[in-house]
């Protein structure tokens, strides 16, 4: 009888111990054991975007690449919607969001997210010859932001900008389109973007920054209580301390984050 138990015993164990090895597994261990890092991005020049040669390239892109190769993994980049990102990171979709992503309160308490790595702001950009005297001026007008991004909570949180007709896009790239063609009187976008794609020798030349609305930071975020954040965070220290980071923000014209 006592043999039977314990042949019971070691049986139950045996079923028992791989699923407590699976729980205790971390996020960088999971990356780790599938040797690459899913990034979720959308196009967004100067951080993820296919330039005139046809090669996928920008800040986010190079910096991403560089950060993998130091963590021993190979980078797949994964074209997202952005307004479902964080349901397809806690879905392990994809392992991380790496695309000028503006940290907030509310993507800290849902995510895991890096020290800020660049500066950002928030913009208005209309047509040149647009009148434009603040946001009261948009009252009752067309807004459009990207869905799900800081151009829109931008949108929402100002007294003037809220009694404007306000449309969501896929991509902020499409806001531009919607203000080119007239269908749209302003778009609220990253500075980032808005300065490497509006002005002399782009295809938004009739197109200008009006206003700036509010500075923010960037980060790259991953699932909430994930270890590999820790690890990147170390390893953007390591990219400031050898003058990767500035080298590589001079390149595409942006400002790193105190």
């Amino acid at each position: 009888m006592q043999k039977k138990l314990l042949s019971l015993l070691l049986v139950l164990m045996m079923l028992v111990l791989p699923v407590l090895t699976m729980a205790e597994e971390s996020d960088l261990q999971y990356v780790k054991g599938n040797g690459k890092l899913v990034i979720g991005y959308t196009v967004y020049a100067p951080m993820n975007y296919t330039d005139d040669a046809g090669n996928f390239t920008g800040f986010d892109t190079e910096l991403a690449i560089e950060v993998c190769k130091m963590l021993g993994l190979e980078p797949d980049f994964v074209e997202i919607v952005w307004e479902t990102k964080e349901t397809e990171l806690a879905a392990k979709t994809i392992d991380c969001i790496w695309n000028g992503l503006t940290i907030t309160d509310d993507r800290k308490a849902n995510m895991e997210i890096t020290v800020p790595y660049v500066k950002n702001a928030q913009v208005v950009v209309m047509k040149a010859d647009a009148d434009y005297d603040g946001t009261a001026s948009l009252v009752g007008k067309v807004v459009v932001a990207e869905a799900g991004s800081a151009g829109e909570s931008t949108i929402k949180g100002d007294e003037n900008l809220k009694q404007a007709e306000y449309f969501g896009k896929e991509v902020q790239t499409a806001c531009l389109m919607e203000v080119k063609a007239g269908t749209a009187d302003a778009a609220v976008l990253d500075l980032t973007l808005a300065n490497a794609m509006t002005g002399e020798g782009t295809d938004y030349a009739d197109l200008v920054i009006k206003d700036k609305l509010a500075v923010e930071d960037y980060g790259i975020a991953f699932r909430k209580g994930s270890d590999i954040a820790d690890e990147v965070n170390k390893i953007l220290a390591e990219l400031t301390e050898n003058g990767f980071l500035k080298s590589l923000a001079d390149k595409y014209g942006l400002d790193l984050a105190n």
